[in-house]
């Protein structure tokens, strides 16, 4: 028996058989070519070089058809059967549109392969009206959107799921799951198929034959780890869902009685939802560095918009600025059809807010404002579009500099050391460095280590009138597979005043061909400079 005094956990399950031809009807629907539902139709799968059944609609089970027969046998019962392709992909994708709107009741929505979904409703079962009202209220939606569903509320995870396998709807009081299940068929429990025949041909036919054998009996035959099954279905063990996604730290959300469409009442709500926010975290001393906006349309859609921060966020104009840069940037407007019924506002990660103490100086002031920037133009182009360059402790000239997201490295970018130039001396490197060097052509080289007095660079001679270098820079071989060859860099300028960034490919020894003779090193420019 459970204390009294410790609210026992709630789980519902929801199991969709048919969501293959579930899929399939939805989507020829859509198309103006919707199956009949009195027809035969099968989804079938390749398995070991034949084509079986892996999904069947109510029809098809009503004429004797059944998973894993194969369709040779399926046709000779019925043949005008409807023949279909399984796509795994697009029934996984529209499992995962179901349990996106799942998430309106609540964020604890974990996946149940192959067609289930489990729901942790406890303790929020009383705002939708009790458990029974939030069945009925489940099995209905779903049931509006052309799926065929199975509901179930027990304790555990597994009394539920056992529930959905044999009913339609039904919730399983605390305490009551070992009499719910028992006279249900052990092949509900969802075990093996081999332990549930190796069941039946012992004559345990119904789960409460098998729960009146002693526990190690069932353990020597048929495994411990059935046996903790069998204990969960009975609410005598339970074991933990594993959420799809992690639930955030702080929540709003508001409902409508009538869905809301318009651009003006949306802005306004999501303002609304983020002073609550807003309010909420402070209590904590915390800001915002994730924010999820979640628009749940009446037809079952979901949309969810993002917007990260560089830092901490506390103020909520800056939340209705961030969310409406990025709604006006969407490719694919956010599109209301018949209205949301609920607009849900979430912070998915938070952070500490250090409070500072700020001088006259103009420099704390600036690099908030400039944070601020940072923050509005990854709202609207992308994150990863916006970015700072960081040093890196390395001579390769390509791999010098690193660039970064912004809002996660401004703070690095703007205490980083980059080498100091030489008062009165010519830059070092060119302020244009390509991004892959381009070879040349060169006509003459002194050898060993002069530079070419002419090349021949995108279809053009260049005769090279002065040139500094060279300067020697060894690869990192800890960092190469093969042999990484020595570079020789020249700042070269031409007879019409351009200068350019060259270097030499490996020295004139190092090279050897198959034949044993020496070939002459690559040269390339690597950039220009102004």
């Amino acid at each position: 028996m459970r204390a009294s005094s410790v609210k026992a956990r709630r789980i519902l399950s929801l199991w969709l058989p048919r969501l293959p031809t579930d899929r399939l009807k939805r989507q020829l629907s859509g198309q103006g070519a919707a199956p009949d539902d009195g027809h035969p139709c099968v989804v079938v799968a390749k398995l070991n070089n034949a084509l079986q059944i892996s999904a069947l609609n109510d029809a098809a089970a009503d004429i004797g058809l059944e998973i894993g027969l194969p369709l040779a046998n399926a046709r000779a019962v019925c043949p005008d059967v409807q023949v279909f392709d399984a796509d795994e992909a697009a029934d996984r994708s529209l499992l995962e549109a179901v349990a996106d709107w799942c998430d309106r009741f609540t964020p604890l929505v974990a996946f149940d392969p192959p067609y289930g979904l489990l729901l942790d409703i406890s303790g929020c079962a009383h705002l939708f009206g009790g458990e029974a009202t939030m069945l009925r209220t489940f099995c209905a939606s779903l049931a509006r959107q052309d799926f065929i569903v199975n509901a179930a509320v027990a304790s555990t995870p597994v009394c539920a799921r056992t529930m959905t396998r044999a009913t339609r709807a039904c919730i399983v009081p605390d305490g009551e799951e070992a009499r719910a299940v028992a006279p249900l068929p052990v092949f509900a429990l969802g075990a093996d198929d081999a332990i549930t025949r190796g069941l039946r041909r012992a004559g345990l036919k119904t789960i409460g034959d098998v729960a009146s054998r002693a526990p190690h009996e069932i353990s020597a035959r048929f495994g411990s780890a059935f046996t903790s099954l069998l204990q969960q279905a009975l609410g005598q063990g339970d074991a933990p869902i594993s959420p799809r996604k992690p639930p955030p730290d702080f929540m709003v959300e508001k409902r409508f009685a009538e869905p809301v469409a318009t651009d003006n009442v949306i802005a306004a709500i999501l303002s609304g939802l983020a002073q609550m926010l807003v309010a909420a975290m402070d209590k904590q001393g915390k800001g915002a560095r994730r924010l999820e906006a979640s628009f749940f349309r009446t037809d079952g859609a979901v949309r969810t918009i993002a917007v990260e921060t560089g830092q901490p966020v506390t103020k909520v104009n800056v939340v209705d600025r961030l969310f409406r840069e990025r709604l006006d940037a969407l490719a694919d407007p956010l599109d209301p059809g018949f209205g949301f019924d609920l607009i849900r506002l979430s912070a998915g990660r938070v952070e500490i807010v250090v409070q500072e103490q700020r001088d006259f100086d103009t420099s704390a002031q600036d690099n908030d404002e400039v944070a601020a920037l940072v923050d509005r133009l990854a709202a609207r182009i992308g994150g990863k579009r916006v970015v700072v360059h960081l040093p890196l402790d390395t001579h390769i000239p390509e791999c010098a500099v690193i660039a970064a997201p912004a809002q996660q490295n401004l703070a690095a970018a703007s205490v980083a050391e980059w080498p100091v130039r030489a008062e009165a001396e010519p830059p070092l490197r060119p302020l244009r460095l390509f991004e892959r060097p381009e070879e040349i052509e060169v006509i003459a080289a002194a050898v060993p280590d002069g530079h070419p007095p002419r090349f021949k660079w995108r279809r053009a001679t260049h005769a090279v009138v002065r040139a500094e270098g060279p300067e020697r820079i060894a690869m990192e071989w800890w960092r190469h597979q093969g042999e990484a060859l020595t570079r020789d860099y020249f700042r070269v300028e031409d007879a019409e005043g351009m200068r350019f960034w060259i270097y030499r490919d490996g020295l004139y020894s190092e090279p050897v061909s198959e034949k044993d003779e020496p070939v002459p090193p690559k040269w390339f420019v690597h950039g220009l400079f102004a």
